[in-house]
């Protein structure tokens, strides 16, 4: 399950949306791609090149160095802007 927070949910429209990895492990690196071929056209490309992501609920510094297996709950987490 992929949950959308701020920017992302705007540029899919959804604020969560399961998604199928095409392979398994899958590098969390790639997911902004597989993303992005999922809503081709939206604002999403832009969003994901600043955003974080965390997986079950723990924030991941080094998307290169984590592997989904399928089942887990990936978050996108666009920057936070504030006064």
């Amino acid at each position: 399950t992929v949950l959308y927070f701020a920017g992302a949910s705007t540029a899919t429209g959804q604020y969560e949306e399961t998604v199928t990895l095409p392979t398994t492990p899958f590098p969390l690196s790639s997911l902004a791609s597989h993303l992005n071929s999922l809503h081709p056209g939206t604002a999403l490309d832009k969003v994901l090149t600043t955003s974080q992501w965390s997986v079950d609920a723990v924030m991941v510094y080094e998307p290169e160095t984590c592997h989904l297996k399928g089942g887990e709950e990936v978050a996108v987490i666009p920057p936070v802007s504030g006064g």
